[in-house]
């Protein structure tokens, strides 16, 4: 690990390459649910369709909803100054590229501060529109969208698309500081460590979880898109097992007979 964040550098990825990615605890889980909520947030926007801006809420609510935990402010603040203590210590560490470095110390300390200074749950003024809170309500109830149930989304979805674009962006603005939050905490922990190459013998590997201060908080599995399986990654405490499946459409997957080399990431910050 500490290799890894003197060089501050990404391991290049396979060509053509798919990385599937297991968090540890439920702050790495946060963080992956909310990735992956605010790009399909952005991706839904590039559309000009009611669909496309249905989609783009669809995924806002959602971010909402994870962000709902009152304590969720409070756990973010803590991992940017942990993160931001980690990295000053190789301030004074032979062959750290310093101006990178002093940019993420900066980047951290800023997002720190701009979370201090938000008020209430993370997202509170999306929780106060009128048209978020009624679209949100509906949500958990199948179809509950409807045009004839909510004439008022109805109206907005029918606006022109500059329009709704501009609302749409107006609302992720509110959540900048804990998608910029999310973007550098899994970007830094990422890169922490650099993979190796594994076998798994008839698609099985158990491996035992180095005991590291921090500990694991991210298991990586990159392997080749041709390669006609995919890891199914469970892990304990102290252990952990990658498990390649053979995808069939009419019954259960079936354990890859094959031995598989991939590379394997275990990313401790």
């Amino acid at each position: 690990m500490v290799a890894s964040l003197n060089k501050l550098a990404i391991s290049p990825a396979l060509p053509m390459s798919i990385t599937y990615e297991q968090p540890l605890n439920e702050r790495i889980r946060t963080c992956l649910r909310l990735e992956f909520l605010f790009e399909q947030a952005s991706h839904a926007m590039l559309g000009q369709g009611a669909t496309d801006s249905r989609n783009t809420l669809s995924c806002l609510i959602d971010t909402l909803n994870v962000l709902n935990r009152g304590d969720l402010k409070a756990e973010f603040i803590k991992e940017l100054e942990r993160l931001e203590t980690v990295l000053s210590r190789l301030t004074q560490s032979p062959g750290v590229d310093q101006r990178r470095l002093a940019k993420i110390l900066e980047e951290l300390h800023s997002l720190r501060d701009q979370m201090l200074a938000t008020s209430g749950l993370i997202g509170q003024e999306l929780r106060n529109n009128e048209l978020l809170n009624c679209v949100r309500q509906r949500s958990s109830i199948p179809g509950g969208t409807c045009d004839f149930d909510l004439p008022y989304y109805h109206y907005w979805l029918e606006r022109p698309h500059r329009e709704r674009t501009q609302d749409m962006q107006t609302w992720l603005a509110e959540l900048a500081p804990i998608r910029q939050s999310t973007d550098l905490i899994l970007h830094l922990i990422r890169e922490s460590s650099l993979p190796s190459q594994e076998i798994a013998a008839s698609g099985l590997l158990n491996k035992s979880l180095v005991q590291t201060t921090p500990p694991c908080q991210l298991i990586r599995v990159t392997v080749p898109a041709s390669l006609g399986y995919y890891p199914e990654i469970s892990a304990g405490k102290h252990r952990f097992s990658v498990r390649f499946m053979q995808l069939h459409m009419d019954r259960r997957p079936t354990q890859s007979p094959d031995d598989i080399t991939f590379e394997l990431t275990c990313c401790a910050l």
